[in-house]
């Protein structure tokens, strides 16, 4: 068997979803895997030996200035000729399946072929009504026409459409015990020095912020590192405490180790609103809208956080891929969710 898996690089979610796949798939010597990566200059990826020998193209992104994406500046920077010449030119006629974590070149070169689409990943939860994910119908066509399914293999954190599946949780970072006042901080879309005099005030808290533009050094209470999937599994680890964006995977990473997190959502960026408010709602997480210390002060003096147990999603959907994805997604999506364990997770669901 022959797949191909189309993986959007803008952000290290979908990176980190499809590389806990890739090791998944590779417990099955009979299926020959191809992953194509786009969406980021091939440059600045990172951690990518789980993929194999994998393919790049220059795909679609958004581009972002000061925690703000810019629409504007997203349709005109997007190279959409060559965009479109990747599509065409990328011939998917020797593969079993074609799967999208959504990655618009090989979904447009599987529609395009005539060929079945297998969409994977959290911007499918969107592609039907979600009631804890309410969002605009133009943005549901949106997502729709960005990277097309025949079949949609949406994740979230609820149980609340047939199309739904656990989160993918990628374990990496080695067991150790958690570190009183240790936080760790995920911001990529603002600005470094906005990090910086956010954290600034709480010299009693130690803070590990990963960041693009980060080089590894230490200042007073708050050490740089830049990007790495390893070092920040192993950060989260020994941290009390996520303040991250509204990004589905590191949110979900949070939850499944049961840390306190703190959003705050990408404006203009539908996806991360409705996440932050889901989050919100259920009381899973905090959210502020801006960078704002007075909710940091408040985020580092609650309690605890959520404890969310999910079973190997991973594996099970290697495993749906390994016998050809005939098995209905709603059957796949019922056999995880019995197998959840819930904690204050049900309290949490009640406000839905």
């Amino acid at each position: 068997m022959r797949i191909l898996i189309g993986v959007q690089g803008t952000g290290n979610g979908h990176l980190s979803r499809c590389s806990a796949l890739a090791e998944a798939l590779a417990h099955f010597p009979d299926i020959d895997v191809q992953f194509l990566i786009s969406g980021r200059d091939k440059s600045q990826l990172f951690d990518m030996e789980a993929f194999g020998d994998w393919q790049w193209r220059q795909g679609l992104s958004f581009v972002v200035e000061q925690g703000k994406v810019n629409v504007f500046e997203t349709v005109r920077r997007n190279q959409w000729q060559q965009f479109w010449h990747d599509v065409r030119e990328l011939d998917v006629s020797a593969y079993d399946l074609i799967v999208s974590d959504y990655e618009p070149i090989t979904a447009w070169a599987g529609r395009l072929q005539r060929k079945q689409v297998i969409g994977l990943g959290r911007q499918y939860a969107f592609y039907k009504p979600t009631p804890s994910l309410p969002i605009a119908v133009a943005h549901r066509q949106m997502l729709r026409w960005f990277a097309p399914a025949d079949i949609a293999v949406g994740m979230h954190w609820f149980d609340d459409a047939s199309h739904i599946l656990p989160p993918i949780i990628h374990q990496r970072g080695r067991m150790t015990s958690v570190r009183s006042g240790h936080y760790v901080v995920y911001l990529p879309f603002e600005t470094l020095a906005a990090v910086h005099k956010l954290l600034q005030p709480f010299e009693n808290v130690t803070f590990d912020v990963f960041h693009p533009q980060a080089e590894q050094r230490e200042v007073g209470h708050m050490r740089y590192f830049a990007p790495s999937r390893v070092g920040f599994a192993e950060a989260v680890a020994r941290a009390e405490g996520i303040i991250s964006n509204a990004g589905f995977e590191t949110s979900s990473e949070a939850l499944a180790t049961g840390k306190k997190l703190l959003v705050k959502p990408l404006t203009g960026q539908f996806e991360q609103t409705a996440n932050a408010q889901c989050l919100e709602h259920s009381r899973l997480a905090q959210v502020m809208w801006s960078l704002d210390t007075e909710a940091v002060a408040a985020f580092l003096h609650l309690d605890k956080g959520h404890a969310c147990r999910w079973p190997n999603v991973a594996q099970a959907v290697a495993e749906w891929l390994h016998h050809g994805a005939v098995e209905p997604v709603q059957q796949l999506s019922a056999r995880l969710w019995q197998r959840t364990e819930f904690e204050e997770y049900m309290e949490c669901l009640k406000n839905y």
